[in-house]
């Protein structure tokens, strides 16, 4: 069964305690990484850590939620969102449908309703889910046919329009899928979306740049590819302690 990494964002202390209890003792398939109660915590929390899920109040000590989506959404591909909220306004309603929400709650979250929300969340990762990966070879679609790559082989992957470039050490290749469906399908211990437009492979950063934002990458037989960052990439990148020069 998979898990799905999740995180709470609420701002009142008892139903995020509340909630936690509820996912911690009744929803195995459901693991909470953080809980946060403000707006600043959350984005940071959800830009480093990627969630497959967020359940998430709508007001945020008077900051709006639906804004700190559209933040996210610069940057990475949204999770799956739970609301959880005391707002029933059908305003509020329309924009969580705007955001493919999974489910709308009102507080308090009722536990049956909470159950079909988590049902509905693991269904739809189930079926954004594909098995890229068989086997240690990962499989993409080229306009030609597939193309069948080790972890190791690959170094970064960049938007291209709907389809995505993949750069390997043996050259370059459009993939015939866009860069949030790899992002949701591709391990996030070995893959991460660095910015808008760019997904590295981590474990073969071996170098960057920091003045000439270059990122250079270095095969398992020591063949080095280089990436021109973006500020944000290069961010991303230093965050996870790289050594620099």
């Amino acid at each position: 069964m998979r898990t799905l990494k999740a995180i709470v964002v609420e701002d009142e202390r008892l139903p995020r305690l509340t909630l936690l209890k509820k996912l911690e003792n009744l929803y195995p398939q459901v693991e909470v990484t953080d809980s946060c109660d403000n707006y600043d915590a959350a984005l940071n929390s959800i830009l480093r850590q990627k969630p497959d899920l967020l359940f998430m109040d709508i007001q945020l000590q008077g900051r709006d939620a639906l804004q700190l989506l559209a933040e996210v959404k610069q940057t990475q591909s949204l999770p799956m969102v739970i609301f959880t909220t005391a707002y029933s306004d059908r305003h509020y309603l329309m924009e969580a449908i705007k955001f493919q929400a999974v489910d709308y709650l009102l507080k308090p979250v009722d536990v049956n309703e909470l159950a079909v929300a988590v049902a509905k969340a693991v269904e739809q990762s189930h079926a954004d889910r594909s098995p890229i990966e068989q086997l240690g070879i990962m499989t993409f679609k080229t306009a030609t046919g597939k193309l069948f790559l080790k972890t190791t082989d690959i170094a970064f992957l960049r938007a291209d329009g709907n389809y995505a470039t993949l750069t390997s050490f043996d050259g370059g290749e459009t993939i015939m899928e866009s860069l949030a469906f790899l992002e949701r399908n591709l391990d996030h211990s070995v893959f991460a979306r660095i910015d808008r437009s760019t997904i590295v492979n981590l474990q073969l950063v071996y170098k960057l740049n920091i003045k000439r934002r270059i990122c250079t990458f270095r095969s398992l037989g020591g063949q080095q590819i280089s990436l021109e960052l973006s500020k944000t990439g290069l961010n991303s990148l230093m965050s996870l302690n790289y050594e620099h020069t």
